[in-house]
């Protein structure tokens, strides 16, 4: 990303208000990853098994999977919901263009 470009996420000047608790929440859920991340690389420069850490690595995609469905479905009953009712249908499109990357 060049950088006189805005990041994706923040384009549009949008932003989603979260509670403390939904911060912590996901936050938490994000240093967890990271920490499994971590022993991942800690495995590799121990030379462990390939097997091991094959079995680590889904275990941290499936957990980074498990974060994206939770911000997902906070994401349509929130901000989806609320530009929808605010007749703002472009978010469709928006969601629909989500949906195709997580779906890669």
């Amino acid at each position: 990303m060049r950088e006189t470009e805005k990041c994706p996420c923040c384009r549009e000047g949008k932003t989603t208000l979260r509670t403390e608790e939904q911060k912590k929440k996901l936050l938490n859920r994000l240093k967890r990853i990271e920490g499994q991340i971590r022993g991942i690389c800690a495995m590799i420069d121990e030379n462990a098994y390939c097997n091991d850490i094959l079995i680590q690595s889904a275990a941290a995609g499936a957990a980074l999977g498990a974060f994206n469905r939770e911000l997902l479905a906070a994401h349509i009953h929130t901000c989806v919901a609320r530009d929808i009712r605010d007749g703002k249908n472009e978010v469709i499109d928006e969601l629909m263009v989500t949906l195709q990357k997580l779906m890669r």
